[in-house]
Formats: C-alpha cells, sequence, structure tokens
C-alpha cells in the first residue's frame, strides 16, 4: 500500500495528464531504505558500509559536490608542506558504487513525511535517514570578507578558495603584525586556528623574516585550548616564542583598504581594538547549513541536530541519526570525532533497522593534532567532558617528532583507504591494548 501511495505521489501529475484531467510538470521521486545527507567523512563512511548491507539501490548519498577534501591537511597546504590538490578526490571516486549518489543540494527536510527535497525539486523519500551535512562557512558574517580575499595578506585554511593565499602571504611578508583569528561560534577542529599560527612563526624563522614579524593571536574564548592539560603546554609554546594572545575577542571587520583588522571585546562589546596587519589569517564564524537550521522540528535552539549525544538517535524521530559536525554532541568537531562516532551510529542505526533500540554509546572520543611546526606536534586526544583519553602510553601533551609524522604521513591513508570505506572507527581498541587493556 505504501509503494502505491508513493507511486500516486510521484507520478499523479503525469497520470491526471493522462486522464485528461490537467497538466502540470512532473518531478522525480524516488524511495529508498537508507538516505544519507552529506558526501563528507561521515556521510561516506555510512553509506560504504550500509551500501554493502543492504545492497544495491538501497542506498542513497546526497551531495552536490564534486571534489570530496581530506580538510585536515589543509593546515600543512597553508604551510607549504603538502599541495591542494593531494587533499582532494573526485567525489565519484570516494562514494561507494552500491550507492546512489544524487548531485543536488538539500534544500528542505521534511522528517515528518520521511522526505527531503532537492533544489531541482525531486523527492527523496526514506526508511531512515542520517544527517552528515557538516558545518557552513560563514565568511559573509565578517565585514568586508570575502572580498578582502582579493586583496594581499588574507588568507584562510578553511576553504579551498583561500588555503593558497595563506602560503602567499608567508612568502611575501616582510614586516608586521600577522594576526590568526579564532571566531565567536562552534568551528571544525578548533585547534586549526593555532597550527597555523605556529607554522607561520616557525616559517618566519626559517626565512630570516621572524625578528620582523609580531604574531598575534585573537580568540573569542577565554582560553588558549578548552583542554587545561593541553592549554598549559600551549602557553609555554606560546611564551617561549614570543606570541601575543588576545582573548575574549572576536573579528568583526575587515578593512583591506587600510590593511586593518576589528576585533570587538567579548568582556566589554562596546570596546573595539583595530590592528594593522601585514598578514591575517581568518577562521571565519560556522553553523550547521542553513537547510537543516531552517527546519526546526529537527534541531535544537542552536540550528544544530538534536540528538542523543550517545546514541546518536534523533530525541524526536527514532529513524533519523546523526553523525560529524552538524549535530548538537558535545565534543570537538574533528575528523576523529567522527570516526569514533561512526561505530557507534551504525551499530545502533543497525539495530534500529531491526526494529531494536539503540545500547551502544558514544564515550566523546576525538582528538585534534596540534601541529606546531615543521616537525613537532602535540596530540591532544579527549573525550566530551573535556578528560584527556589518549591513545599511548606517554605524556601527548609534549610536542614530539613522532607525532608529527603520524599527523602528516599516516593519518591521510587512514582516512582515504580506512575511515571513508567505513573500516576505521577510531583508536578505542589500540588504546586498551596500548595500555595493556586497562581502562583509559
Amino acid at each position: 500500500m505504501l509503494s502505491y501511495k508513493r507511486l500516486l505521489l510521484c507520478h499523479g501529475s503525469r497520470l491526471a495528464l493522462q486522464n485528461g484531467a490537467f497538466s502540470t510538470s512532473t518531478k522525480a521521486c524516488k524511495s529508498y531504505k537508507l538516505v544519507v545527507v552529506g558526501g563528507g567523512a561521515g556521510g561516506c563512511a555510512t553509506a560504504a558500509k550500509f551500501s554493502s548491507k543492504l545492497g544495491k539501490g538501497n542506498v542513497a548519498v546526497i551531495e552536490p559536490a564534486d571534489m570530496h577534501y581530506y580538510q585536515p591537511m589543509w593546515t600543512l597546504v597553508g604551510g607549504g608542506m603538502k599541495k591542494l590538490e593531494d587533499s582532494g578526490r573526485p567525489m565519484s571516486k570516494v562514494l561507494p558504487k552500491k550507492a546512489e549518489w544524487i548531485k543536488q543540494r538539500v534544500v528542505t527536510l521534511d522528517p515528518h513525511n520521511n522526505k527531503v527535497m532537492t533544489e531541482d525539486g525531486s523527492e527523496i523519500n526514506y526508511e531512515f535517514l542520517v544527517v552528515a551535512l557538516g558545518l557552513q562557512l560563514n565568511y559573509n558574517q565578517i565585514k568586508g570578507l570575502p572580498e578582502a580575499f582579493e586583496t594581499p595578506g588574507v588568507g584562510s585554511n578553511y576553504s579551498y578558495l583561500y588555503v593558497n593565499k595563506t602560503l602567499e602571504a608567508l612568502k611575501n611578508f616582510k614586516q608586521g603584525n600577522a594576526l590568526f583569528t579564532l571566531p565567536n561560534t562552534p568551528i571544525k577542529c578548533a585547534g586549526a586556528p593555532q597550527k597555523v599560527m605556529y607554522i607561520s612563526e616557525q616559517y618566519f624563522r626559517k626565512h630570516g623574516k621572524r625578528d620582523k614579524a609580531n604574531i598575534i593571536y585573537c580568540t573569542s574564548l577565554p582560553v588558549i585550548f578548552g583542554i587545561k592539560k593541553y592549554a598549559d603546554a600551549l602557553w609555554k609554546v606560546v611564551k617561549e616564542r614570543d606570541i601575543t594572545v588576545n582573548l575574549r575577542h572576536n573579528l568583526i571587520e575587515v578593512k583591506p583598504d587600510t590593511r586593518e583588522a576589528v576585533f570587538q571585546n567579548l568582556e566589554s562589546p562596546d570596546e573595539l581594538l583595530t590592528l594593522p596587519y601585514e598578514m591575517l589569517h581568518v577562521t571565519p564564524p560556522m553553523s550547521a547549513p542553513d537547510p537543516l537550521r531552517q527546519c526546526a522540528p529537527l534541531v535544537n535552539e542552536a540550528g544544530y541536530l538534536n540528538v542523543n549525544k550517545n546514541t546518536l538517535q534523533h530525541v524526536t524521530f527514532p529513524n533519523v541519526f546523526g553523525i560529524g559536525d552538524c549535530t548538537n554532541v558535545p565534543t570537538s568537531k574533528t575528523a576523529a570525532a567522527v570516526a569514533g562516532q561512526f561505530g557507534v551510529m551504525r551499530r545502533n542505526l543497525s539495530l534500529a533497522m531491526a526494529g531494536g533500540s539503540p545500547k551502544h554509546e558514544y564515550d566523546g572520543y576525538t582528538s585534534c593534532p596540534l601541529v606546531t611546526g615543521y616537525s613537532s606536534c602535540i596530540l591532544a586526544e579527549f573525550d566530551m567532558d573535556g578528560n584527556p583519553l589518549e591513545t599511548f602510553p606517554i605524556n601527548q601533551a609534549k610536542e614530539r617528532r613522532t607525532m608529527f609524522h603520524l599527523k602528516k604521513d599516516m593519518m591521510p591513508p587512514m582516512y582515504w583507504y580506512g575511515m571513508l570505506n567505513g573500516l576505521w572507527e577510531g583508536p578505542k581498541y589500540m588504546r586498551k591494548m596500548m595500555h595493556l587493556g586497562m581502562s583509559k
């Protein structure tokens, strides 16, 4: 009966035309056991695992982009250690062959009727939905952007459009302020705005410019990093390298004509700080994508997918699950968090598909490899309560060359060949082995 109703819904206009009743344009309508919205890390992993399990024709991925980027690599691209082309692969190569790729942008989600609408007017029906839409970059919320990216000295490692401008700014730097920002919103990898700063500082040293550079980090946060163990280590790094840190300062305007950046003091909102720049690295404000934020039944007050933080099942719609940056799960938004969430989400989604209830719980694991230069890295790993949750039986708050090569050389193939194929679910079992089976 359900299939018959969908047939009428999808092709009703055509049937009406044949019966001579009225004429109207037809639109595509398809139905799937599972629809995955978003072709990022979480979306690819989910599609790979479930298209293999459910078979061809039962899983669809809705994703408009032609390219899939390993965005954590952009830290290295901006510092000249990798090429931008190294970070991307065609979407057709990373999505599983058994899943149908719907190359469209989602414009409306309708969980009450188990469907989504795409930009071309197509209606996609589902039995189960996984929302993996990631975050939206909102450069335009800063006055003067994105226009200022067309001028010298302004770059951003958060976009493939502007990441090469970071390296260009480093090469062309002569003297003056090098500014690095962190906005007053949740962002992808909260450590990345500092990584580019530490790499830049070493670049200036390597090229004889350090004594001409005044390096300033302006962050909206009241701390340099949210986990105390790693924050203490980072304070030592900035002091040793003579870096100025302005806490609770949020970038609100860029004036490319005068090469100035304007910051609001979040403790005294009427107080503005205007700084000249020779180089400016911008981390944009971010949010859940507009189509998701506009779907009130699915999101919380902040606009993020409202899931149970442990099971990743939606709090209202049991056939909807979420993974990654677009959810309200209170942990840092990183690829490592997606890996940790994926193992839990796929098990709970399988239970739901079988008519059961989720029972597996996400521990909040996430990781942020804090690259501090061209050969050093602090590997921060922690849970959603802010407790260190480290894989290796060493002090990971220490700068190490081994952790740098883990980040630079080992994590990319782990991502491409493991995570996107649904084969990497985080280092949970490795951590237990490293700690001789003890709880960690």
